[in-house]
């Protein structure tokens, strides 16, 4: 059922807020064994939270879009009360004392919080293998990841597990796993929602955003967490921004395809997929044209940079004093070698000393700012590109889920799986994943990149699609 059809059941006496939170709890506690997508679930929370939705229905009170909906959220989002461990050991006991911004919005809409989704450790990984705690496996094959870093997010909406998740997209950690997993996953502009209670990795790239399973009920979601927050300095008003645009059909809508994302590395599976939803676009009246995103086979090793050296200087509160795990030594220096080495997995610890590297003196100019002058001209890159077509379709991987393993030993491999989702990141574009097919039982998504602040233009076009497609 939609966000609506279950608003609908709920206002009709259906079925009630309790019953609808105690059907997904079951379906957790049947699937968690096999799918490994929450880290805590709040048990008593949520059934307080659905009690307290079904009090206001018996009161006739007006319910919000959201009331009653049960969702999970990324463990990397402040809930207060709830454990926030970042998917780390160093923060394993940490409990939030706030909620995020995000949360505290969707408290507000009434949503039913089930509990916290596992991920890559401080969102640093492509398959959520890198999680301290569990590997989350896909529910269309329990031998393949579900992607990451939000892998927990996707796979619990996938598996039936909750309505939507929210998870983080810092390189891809929204798209990549949405596609993976066959659902929706938007990474709103930069600046849509606020970042205020999410544990930061690179600040200048980091956006929150929903999984759903139908693009309206991702629309729902986001609409109920963006918005102005004076916590955050980089949040945008985002109504001052949208408020002329209109209603579009995909007829006469130009759509581009750029050309250095259908090059060598795509599979064959994946590119036959993507072009036959790009086909069917153009069936229903739109007109494509190949474009040119020149400086995009520079984006990945642009990407590492920026955001190693932004994750050193984040990571750098991780210190054992001031909160999380914190081991006895000789001295002060002690403290912080012991703390953040225990504490710390191999990928955060690699991506510290890059980043620490990159921004060490000698090195500054020659790495971490050349890569901000490239990230400058990436972005223009779409600027341009946005004068021409009013929406971009790419692949959102190269490839389907691959297998648990498979690339955990190969850094470089792994980091490949991000190669058509980071320039968005570093351009700061709104993008979405759409599923669109199936490779070998394994989902791939159509990625669908709109202008800045042009969310509505992207549900209204994918929404469009996904009754083609469907």
């Amino acid at each position: 059922m939609t966000i609506k059809e279950i608003k609908q059941g709920l206002l009709k006496k259906d079925f009630s807020a309790q019953e609808l939170c105690d059907f997904y709890l079951k379906q957790i506690q049947e699937k968690e064994r096999d799918i490994a997508a929450f880290l805590q679930v709040d048990i008593d929370g949520a059934k307080n939270q659905a009690k307290a939705i079904d009090a206001k229905i018996a009161q006739g009170e007006e319910l919000e879009s959201l009331a009653g909906i049960p969702c999970a959220i990324k463990d990397a989002i402040l809930v207060e009360g709830l454990k926030c461990t970042a998917g780390s050991l160093i923060l394993e006991n940490y409990k939030a004392s706030y909620d995020a911004t995000c949360i505290v919005k969707l408290k507000a809409q009434g949503a039913v919080i089930l509990g916290k989704t596992n991920l890559d450790e401080f969102a640093m990984g492509s398959s959520t293998e890198h999680s301290a705690f569990k590997i989350t496996k896909n529910p269309h094959n329990l031998e393949n990841v579900p992607g990451g870093s939000s892998g927990g997010s996707a796979a619990a909406v996938a598996a039936d597990e909750c309505v939507f998740s929210l998870g983080s997209d810092t390189g891809g950690s929204i798209r990549q796993p949405a596609s993976f997993c066959g659902v929706v996953g938007l990474k709103p502009t930069y600046g849509a929602v606020s970042r205020y209670g999410l544990i930061a990795f690179a600040s200048s790239l980091d956006q929150i955003g929903p999984f759903a399973k139908s693009v309206e009920d991702a629309e729902i979601v986001f609409n109920a967490i963006k918005g102005k927050d004076p916590k955050d300095s980089t949040n945008v008003d985002l109504e001052l921004r949208i408020k002329n645009q209109e209603l579009r059909g995909i007829e006469g809508l130009k759509i581009g395809v750029p050309k250095e994302y259908f090059g060598e590395g795509l599979e064959k599976g994946t590119r036959e997929i993507i072009e036959k939803a790009i086909k069917s676009t153009e069936a229903a009246g739109a007109k494509i044209e190949e474009i040119s995103l020149p400086h995009s086979e520079y984006a990945l090793s642009c990407y590492y940079l920026v955001a190693t050296s932004e994750a050193s200087a984040n990571l750098a509160r991780f210190d054992g004093i001031k909160y999380g795990l914190s081991k006895q030594g000789d001295d002060l220096s002690d403290v912080y070698f012991k703390s953040r080495g225990d504490g710390f997995g191999q990928e955060v610890k690699r991506r510290i000393m890059l980043g620490t590297f990159a921004l060490s003196s000698g090195y500054y100019d020659v790495y971490y700012l050349k890569a901000q002058k490239v990230r400058a001209l990436i972005k223009n890159d779409f600027i341009s590109a946005f004068k021409k077509v009013d929406f971009i379709f790419t692949p959102v991987s190269p490839f389907p889920a691959f297998k648990i393993g498979e690339k955990i030993d190969d850094p470089l491999k792994m980091y490949l799986s991000d190669i058509l989702t980071v320039p968005i990141n570093l351009a700061g574009v709104p993008a979405l994943s759409l599923p669109v097919g199936k490779d070998e039982q394994l989902p791939v998504g159509l990625q669908i990149i709109g202008r800045h602040f042009d969310e509505s233009g992207i549900f209204q076009i994918a929404k469009q699609l996904e009754k083609i497609i469907y």
